[in-house]
This record gives C-alpha cells, sequence and structure tokens, in this order.
C-alpha cells in the first residue's frame, strides 16, 4: 500500500511527531525526517533563534521554503506544528502520502510539554498556547487524511492504532 510512499505527520508540538515517527519509521522500513531539524541544519540556528531574530512569521517563512525545497518519497517526515499555515507545503506534502493527525487534547499537551516560552513555537507573542492550539486544531483537520488519538495512551498504542488505519499490522 505505502510502496515508495511517504507518510507525513502533522499536529501540536509535544503530540509526538517525532517519536512516533522514528518508531513507524523502523516499522515500514523508510527513512525518517524531521521538517524543524532540516531548518535548523539549513539556517545554522535552533527555531527560538530563528524566531528571536526575525519574528514568528519568518520562521514560518523558511518553514514553508524547507518544506518546498524537499523531495521526500519514501519516508516519515515530521513536520513542525506551524507546517499547516502554508497551504503550498501541505500540497507538496500531501503529494508524497497520507497525512496523518497525531490528535492529543489540550490537557495533555499540558503534560508534556514544560518549555512553551522557549521551544521555538511559531506563534504571535500574545498568543497563549490555548490560543495556538484552538487556532491550529482546525488547520490540522483540514489537512489530515488519518487522524490518530494520543491521549493518554502509550507509544506502542499510537503506533499500532497508526499501522491499523494505514491498513497494516505492527511487529510486537
Amino acid at each position: 500500500m505505502l510502496d515508495g510512499k511517504s507518510v507525513i505527520l502533522i499536529g501540536m508540538p509535544g503530540a509526538g511527531k517525532s517519536t512516533i515517527g522514528v518508531m513507524l519509521a523502523k516499522e515500514l522500513a523508510k527513512d525518517f525526517v524531521d521538517t524543524d531539524i532540516l531548518i535548523q541544519s539549513r539556517e545554522h540556528a535552533t527555531l527560538q533563534e530563528i524566531m528571536d531574530a526575525g519574528g514568528y512569521l519568518h520562521l514560518r517563512e523558511i518553514e514553508a521554503d524547507v518544506i518546498l525545497a524537499t523531495d521526500l518519497d519514501n519516508h516519515v517526515i515530521a513536520t513542525g506544528g506551524s507546517a499547516v499555515y502554508s497551504d503550498a507545503a501541505m500540497k507538496h506534502l500531501a503529494a508524497y502520502g497520507p497525512i496523518v493527525y497525531l490528535d492529543a487534547d489540550l490537557d495533555e499537551l499540558r503534560r508534556r510539554i514544560h518549555n512553551y516560552d522557549s521551544r521555538g513555537i511559531a506563534r504571535r507573542e500574545d498568543q497563549s498556547f490555548d490560543d495556538v492550539f484552538a487556532e491550529r486544531t482546525e488547520l490540522y483537520r483540514r489537512y489530515a487524511d488519518i487522524t490518530v488519538n494520543c491521549n493518554q495512551t502509550s507509544q506502542g498504542d499510537v503506533l499500532k492504532s497508526l499501522m491499523s488505519q494505514l491498513g497494516m499490522s505492527a511487529s510486537d
């Protein structure tokens, strides 16, 4: 079903895109890439440093440019949480395979994220985590082909659910 295709993971910071992405890549025998790392590598700076120097909209522009410059057949791709702000970037990614929304609720994300102000989350200065969550959730749902509930469940269970929704079974 996924021969040569990629699987693209979207969701809020803390939803588990990078962690689940590595596990899924291992299961599917695909390469793994995290677009946040591609950004940091290209810019020689952390996401927070990029935002501090040029603002959150600058970070979003770089993110879209980096995604649009990629050719990622046969990968598991963990995107930055703000990738969904670029329709062009999301259409580019969708051409490679299914887009999976790792859906974690606000309480779950609060339990997982303790560095909100220094994590490099592309947002207006006046936006709280709740505001960002509300704004992005609509976008994640719009672009998702598959949604996986990540609330109060183990990474293994998230992986099994994802594999099942991809029409495959996970090894134990």
